[in-house]
């Protein structure tokens, strides 16, 4: 039963890994990581067993992943818009 429990955590460590492995950007990193494990707790809590921690830590990285793809696209266009390319001082003139 023991080996069974640690064969479980290392496949969702592996997993929580390999899900923020792919993502791109610093806060989508984040997210992904801070969502399996958010997951994870909430899907022991609700489930009390390996199934639902396993799917919750599934279902939290991803919908951290997403949010923090959001944030890190909303950064980037941020900063596009407060330093234009192809111009020598960027905060000079007026910002449309």
């Amino acid at each position: 039963m023991m080996k069974a429990r640690i064969w479980i955590s290392a496949a969702a460590a592996g997993a929580v890994m390999a899900l923020a492995g792919c993502a791109s950007g610093p806060n989508q990193n984040l997210g992904t990581g801070i969502g399996a494990l958010g997951g994870a707790a909430v899907g022991h809590a609700i489930g009390g067993n390996t199934g639902s921690t396993l799917g919750g830590a599934a279902i939290g990285g991803v919908i951290g992943n997403q949010v923090g793809r959001s944030v890190d696209e909303r950064n980037y266009y941020e900063s596009q818009r407060a330093y234009p390319p192809n111009t020598y001082y960027p905060r000079n003139g007026p910002n449309y």
